[in-house]
């Protein structure tokens, strides 16, 4: 019976196809997610992306979401805070922040440019 299983030897429709099916399902469904580590992304992590630079400098687009609501002076602290987490470099200082806008006016992300 084990080596049916393991190869599933079972004709669909039968009661111990269904039963597999069932197994499965529930293994699927109910398996808590910390058991295979699968936690939710950091957004510092996947919302910022390095661009290309000239001269030694850095570029980055960091997505909207990670500096809303922050008055102008503040954005540039925030950005070192995650820029220094996304590249790991703690000599990371940001120079400017550039807000990037639609033709409607809305921000679709930031240019963060920094030096090392």
């Amino acid at each position: 019976m084990l080596k049916r299983f393991i190869f599933w030897d079972y004709p669909r429709a039968s009661w111990q196809y269904d039963v597999m099916v069932g197994i499965i399902l529930i293994f699927v469904l109910c398996t808590p997610r910390g058991w295979f580590r699968d936690q939710p992304r950091t957004p510092s992590m996947s919302s910022v992306a390095v661009l290309p630079a000239e001269h030694g400098s850095s570029v980055f687009w960091v997505e909207p979401e990670l500096l809303a609501g922050l008055p102008a002076p503040q954005q540039a602290g925030r950005a070192s805070e995650y820029l220094r987490k996304f590249t790991k470099r703690k000599d990371l200082m940001v120079t400017r922040v550039e807000p990037i806008a639609d033709s409607e006016g809305e921000t679709k992300g930031y240019m963060v440019f920094a030096k090392p």
